[in-house]
């Protein structure tokens, strides 16, 4: 199997420029209307906005690799660097804060160069125990080949299939260079197509001893932000590539088994970031809905529970709302619970869902109902 970059020409990569051309145009027009409506929105909409993308950035970029993360701690560790009010804050565990801290530099210093030292800060912080999971790696430093080649593969032991075989570690100083250089060039090359030049590129170097496809996405990030030149995040990419994960490691894999013509993986990520696109009218429906609601109960007397619950609904709370989880999220007695929730059904905010005892379900009541 010969891999791309082991092609004569590598990394010389080419494409359907009037395919690819024909894409961006109506991307990038997709791109500007979008960034228009989300700047007419009030400060405190916008930030709502933002908060809730690189929340669901930092999560899906995660999820993608089979790590899942606390949703309260990300949300409150961005809040708190961003410095915008949610109220109380969720202390954040160490790889929380590491993730957060290499998706807010690549994105709020987009115009800083991306350089080996910056990276290896970004691996540090994804890896601040110096281990992924209970294997002890090399952290803020190019890999080596100790333990072999780099492989990504996957099914059980004996049985394993050969996905990938990245460049050979004595080979990374040079690539890395020649990357990096391409990557800080000032050149005509529009940012979001460069976007997905580079994270091809880097995850097929594959540096670092983990952490490569995180990181191949906080460098597309990157380039996208310098493509609008705003750090305000309105959409996430690594939400959508999470939602098509398999289509996603489909191309990334037969562009690397294929020669250097990488049209195929370019038509599908700038149609991945159109469809981001799209999950951006989401959020923004979400937030009109959330500031609407507090406009409608601006009146009503609310305790800090009752308020901070309700914005976990209208936040989006996973499974179903009972007495006891209020409790618990609460931090007070199921008693308190009850109190709370029966009050917000007097004042026409939550109703009982149907099913009755100890599975007694509360749910928010829509303007319409």
């Amino acid at each position: 199997m010969t891999y791309i970059h082991e092609r004569d020409a590598w990394p010389s990569f080419h494409w359907d420029e009037p395919a690819i051309a024909a894409i961006l145009t109506g991307l990038r027009h997709r791109q500007g209307r979008l960034l228009g409506r989300m700047e007419m929105l009030g400060l405190s909409l916008k930030n709502e906005a933002v908060l809730r993308t690189l929340t669901s950035d930092v999560l899906k970029t995660s999820e993608i690799e089979n790590e899942h993360l606390d949703a309260d701690q990300v949300r409150s560790s961005l809040a708190r660097r961003l410095g915008i009010d949610i109220g109380a804050l969720t202390p954040a565990d160490r790889n929380v804060e590491g993730v957060v801290e290499m998706m807010l530099d690549a994105t709020q210093n987009y115009s800083a160069a991306l350089t080996e030292e910056r990276l290896f800060g970004w691996h540090a912080a994804l890896f601040p125990t110096g281990r992924s999971g209970m294997s002890k790696i090399i952290v803020g430093a190019w890999r080596d080949d100790s333990s072999g080649a780099m492989q990504v593969v996957s099914g059980p032991i004996g049985r394993e299939r050969i996905h990938f075989e990245a460049p050979s570690a004595s080979k990374l100083p040079g690539e890395m260079k020649a990357f990096l250089k391409w990557f800080n060039a000032k050149d005509t090359l529009d940012p979001v197509l460069k976007a997905a030049i580079a994270h091809l590129w880097f995850v097929t170097i594959h540096p670092f001893a983990d952490g490569n496809g995180r990181i191949a996405r906080a460098i597309a990030d990157l380039s996208l932000a310098r493509s609008e030149g705003s750090a305000q995040r309105f959409y996430s990419m690594s939400t959508q590539i999470r939602v098509e994960r398999a289509a996603y490691y489909f191309f990334l894999e037969s562009t690397q088994r294929g020669d250097l013509n990488i049209t195929s993986w370019l038509e599908w990520f700038l149609g991945c970031l159109d469809r981001a696109f799209t999950g951006a009218e989401t959020i923004l429906s979400a937030v009109l809905i959330k500031a609407k609601f507090w406009e409608r109960h601006a009146n009503a007397n609310l305790n800090d529970r009752q308020r901070l619950m309700l914005n976990k609904l209208l936040d989006g709370f996973e499974g179903k709302l009972t007495s006891s989880k209020w409790a618990k999220i609460a931090k007070c007695s199921q008693d308190t619970a009850g109190r709370d929730i029966e009050s917000l059904i007097k004042l026409g905010i939550l109703q009982k869902d149907q099913g009755g005892g100890r599975s007694t379900s509360y749910s928010l009541i829509k303007p319409e109902d």
